[in-house]
């Protein structure tokens, strides 16, 4: 289940990017690279504006709410204190404590 809606979260996700991204802004953004000057035809301009600016909300808000959703009901909880990560319960290993350094013999002084 967890990995079904971290799933649909990235499509959504994905989908909300090119959505924000073919809304015309005043220099007409992208929407004209992507073919999203042809929709305006089709619903007018203005309803155009207003069905990206309604999609972009209510995708925005899924996602929101998927994010909750997931946070609360499917990632581990605190309660559990006992249990360990993986990178815990590797192997613990000795910190080596200082370097034996190899011994210069003693010079003599001539």
């Amino acid at each position: 289940m967890y990995s079904l809606l971290i799933t649909l979260t990235v499509i959504l996700a994905i989908v909300l990017i090119i959505v924000v991204l073919l809304q015309s802004s005043k220099g007409g953004g992208l929407a004209g690279t992507f073919g999203g000057s042809n929709v305006g035809t089709m619903f007018g301009t203005r309803r155009t504006a207003d069905f990206f600016s309604k999609v972009s909300w209510w995708l925005a808000g899924i996602i929101l709410i998927l994010a909750i959703t997931i946070n609360l009901f499917f990632l581990p909880s605190a309660n559990n204190a006992d249990a360990e990560s993986i990178i815990q319960s590797g192997g613990r290993q000795s910190i080596p404590t200082q370097p034996s350094l190899p011994q210069a013999p003693p010079t003599q002084n001539k």
